[in-house]
């Protein structure tokens, strides 16, 4: 079941969601997969720390975080990714791993990035590995009030720099 924190959000600001459940996953990929959804549309969460501070950044879960434009547009010195010990408490409601993007119900900023802002509909974890929510991207936009940038790489690039 998602949390009921995040679906009492939703639903003390009117937002229309689905909840759709999925076999078990723990991959964005694999989960946009099993749920027979793009790739493009999975949003995937992954937690950094900005100059030490706790952060979202959401993006597709095709892409990857490019650490050097997250550098840059959030104006740090420096923008690491942080491990699941030093967020896993951040999110008592969620398996560690399958928070969702709305950093602002836990007292974190999210960043996302413009290619996941440029889809009509987001989907994400809610809260466990079993389940997601899909709503409008503008919903979204509303009630997490997100920093936009771009930030991320298409996967596919990065694979063939790395052989």
């Amino acid at each position: 079941m998602p949390s009921s924190q995040l679906t009492h959000y939703l639903d003390e600001h009117h937002v229309k969601y689905i909840t759709l459940s999925h076999s078990p996953a723990y991959t964005s990929q694999e989960i946009a997969h099993y749920a027979h959804i793009p790739g493009k549309e999975m949003a995937k969460t992954v937690m950094v720390l900005i100059n030490g501070k706790m952060a979202m950044a959401v993006l597709p879960a095709s892409n990857k975080v490019d650490f050097s434009h997250l550098k840059k547009i959030t104006g740090a010195d420096q923008v690491l990714l942080a491990s699941e010990e030093e967020f896993k408490f951040q999110f008592p409601d969620c398996e560690v791993g399958a928070m969702p993007p709305f950093g602002n119900l836990y007292n974190v900023p999210v960043w996302v990035d413009k290619d996941l802002a440029n889809d009509p509909e987001i989907y994400f974890n809610a809260c466990n590995h079993k389940e997601l929510i899909k709503m409008k991207f503008q919903d979204f936009k509303k009630l997490t009030n997100p920093h936009i940038g771009n930030f991320s790489m298409h996967r596919k690039y990065n694979r063939k720099k790395s052989h």
